[in-house]
C-alpha cells in the first residue's frame, strides 16, 4: 500500500488574500485535508496540487 505524499505548504501571501467566495469571510487552511474551511459558509474548499478551487460546486459541506 503506498502512502499519499503530505499536500504541499500553501503560499502564506496567498492564504492572506484568499476569501470564502461565498461570504467574503477568512478560510482556515487545513494541510492534512488539503482544503480550505469556511466556518461562516460551513464549507471545505479542495487545494489540488497546490491550486486552490474557489467554485461552490466543488466545496464540500461539513458536518454541523
Amino acid at each position: 500500500m503506498t502512502e499519499t505524499p503530505p499536500a504541499p505548504p500553501l503560499d502564506p501571501r496567498l492564504l492572506s488574500v484568499l476569501v470564502c467566495p461565498v461570504t467574503k469571510g477568512p478560510l482556515v487552511y487545513d494541510r492534512e485535508a488539503s482544503e480550505l474551511i469556511s466556518k461562516r459558509a460551513g464549507l471545505a474548499f479542495p487545494v489540488r496540487d497546490g491550486i486552490p478551487i474557489m467554485l461552490p460546486d466543488e466545496a464540500r459541506k461539513l458536518d454541523a
